[in-house]
């Protein structure tokens, strides 16, 4: 009966027997579809992946002012599209380990200052220009400049002289950082011809795809470029295309009626419905990513700590896991940090919803009136909802929060880390350098808190330098007490990446860095024939 099904299943692969035909044989022969459908996806990969078609993405976090920018990326549609035409110098394994992109070789000196990578050879831009060490370089210094506004920038302080040497691009740094390979995986950091000095917004890269159309906040679309270096791994189907579906209903719509291969951000609310739909199944993973509500700390009235108390206090965090999560994730402690780093200290008391001492701490802040916060449907996945319990839990502390709900189109570009009080979300990054030196630094163009204490910065600076891990994560300890008690990010909740796909897609694993496999979905999946 194996043997038959194994056989018929190689059938399906190569395009010679239907699914549907074949998961009538498996009935007939008393197998179930769940086992059936299991027999066909490893017969899937072991016949390796397939060539052709358009795959399709419904995603959430488009907006009509977005652009080609790696710099200014903020949301996860041009995100996800840069990794279809752009790569960086390296890249982070699931596991947590640096892999080698166009750079094909990273190492430092012993005192972890002096930092070379050899940029590969035989690559080429979309424009038909062969990578260089010099691109490299000017791309590193366009994000590192004193006029950049690139997300990138918090990660790129420390940097003193950048140099080329044939093939080889060397950063030396003021301090010494263990983790300067990891901030080059940085998503902003695609490397473009001349550091994308001439045209950021080209769009031109050397990934698997190149840019065929992008209608901000609409459509972006991306051709395989015949001339890729790694076509072995990446850039399976003949086209990508990314549609902005902000709406969540619409988005679910999209993929049940083959619209789209695949979506992000499932709302846990409808996860059981899903799961009910043939044809498509929920891909969950736990990470660092977590939910935000973000105080700008230099702002009123919220450049007084004890309200800023006060409403961490106000907020149940376990009500808002069980009832926006629905157990995909678990309880936040107001500072960016969990289990997933391998530095974190799960000794610091936990935070938990205390009416009483919010009341305290709201009183002795002297503020009068209600406090505002601004929230979206693409804040996060049922962060209006999030507000609505947040409102609650305030109320009976005697705080009234006044929800405004913002549209999704223009939030990320007029909102988020503008406004002074705001939902907001992080997907985590792979150090807790990294996650500090990008939202946390004074310095850091997308320090949404406005969170500014230069002894802060300086354990910062001290820990990149520390190479002894116990010393180091003592210096984290300490720096997650001061962001907890003194800092402006409320965060009540690390979420999973909850993600939908077809059962025509193949190759999906689901990744913790990030959501559609920490955007490498459209690149490292293929569609069933």
């Amino acid at each position: 009966m194996s043997n038959e099904l194994e056989f018929l299943g190689s059938r399906v692969v190569r395009g010679k027997l239907s699914r549907r035909d074949f998961l009538g044989r498996a009935a007939a022969l008393g197998i179930s579809a769940a086992f059936a459908n299991s027999l066909l996806d490893r017969a899937a990969h072991a016949a390796g992946p397939q060539r052709g078609g358009t795959l399709k993405a419904g995603l959430v976090g488009g907006e009509s002012t977005e652009t080609l920018d790696p710099a200014t990326t903020n949301n996860q549609v041009m995100g996800a599209f840069a990794r279809c035409w752009g790569e960086k110098l390296v890249d982070v394994s699931e596991k947590g380990e640096i892999v080698p992109r166009l750079a094909e070789e990273v190492g430092s000196s012993p005192d972890a200052k002096v930092w070379t990578f050899k940029v590969r050879k035989g690559v080429s831009f979309h424009n038909g220009k062969e990578l260089t060490a010099e691109d490299v370089r000017a791309t590193i210094e366009r994000h590192a400049g004193p006029e950049s506004k690139s997300g990138a920038l918090g990660i790129l302080g420390g940097i003193d002289t950048l140099k080329v040497d044939g093939d080889d691009f060397i950063v030396t740094l003021k301090e010494a950082n263990a983790d300067l390979a990891y901030l080059m995986a940085d998503y902003h950091l695609i490397i473009q011809p001349n550091g994308g000095k001439d045209d950021p917004k080209a769009g031109i890269g050397t990934g698997p795809y190149k840019v065929a159309s992008h209608q901000p906040g609409v459509r972006a679309t991306g051709l395989r470029y015949d001339h890729y270096w790694d076509a072995e791994h990446f850039g399976f189907a003949d086209q990508v295309e990314i549609t902005t579906v902000n709406d969540s209903t619409a988005r679910t719509a999209a993929l049940q009626s083959g619209q789209v291969h695949m979506i992000n951000r499932v709302e846990p609310k409808v996860i059981s419905l899903l799961k009910r739909v043939p044809g498509v199944s929920i891909q969950n993973i736990g990470g660092s990513a977590h939910y935000v509500f973000a105080m700008q700390c230099i702002t009123p009235p919220f450049d007084n700590n004890d309200l800023r108390l006060a409403l961490k206090y106000a907020i149940d965090r376990k009500e808002m896991v069980d009832k926006i999560l629905r157990g995909y994730g678990s309880v936040g402690n107001d500072f960016p940090i969990n289990a997933a780093y391998p530095l974190f200290s799960d000794d610091i008391e936990q935070r938990t919803y205390d009416p009483d001492k919010a009341a305290f701490h709201f009183k002795k802040s002297g503020h009068e009136g209600p406090v505002v916060l601004r929230t979206s449907d693409v804040a996060f996945p049922g962060a209006v909802d999030a507000a609505a319990l947040y409102q609650q839990s305030c109320a009976k502390a005697g705080i009234t929060l006044s929800v405004m709900r913002e549209p999704g189109d223009g939030y990320w570009s007029e909102v988020w880390n503008k406004k002074p009080f705001a939902a907001s979300y992080w997907i985590g990054r792979p150090t807790q350098d990294q996650q500090y030196s990008t939202v946390y630094l004074s310095t850091a163009d997308w320090n949404e808190t406005r969170f500014r204490d230069p002894s802060f910065d300086k354990m910062v600076v001290a820990a990149r330098a520390e190479l002894d891990p116990a010393k180091r994560k003592a210096i984290y300890r300490d720096m997650a007490l001061i962001i907890r008690d003194r800092g402006g990010a409320v965060i009540p909740m690390f979420n999973q990446w909850i993600d939908a796909i077809s059962d025509k897609v193949k190759g999906y694993r689901p990744m913790p860095a990030g959501e559609l496999m920490s955007s490498l979905a459209l690149i490292s999946c293929w569609l069933e024939a």
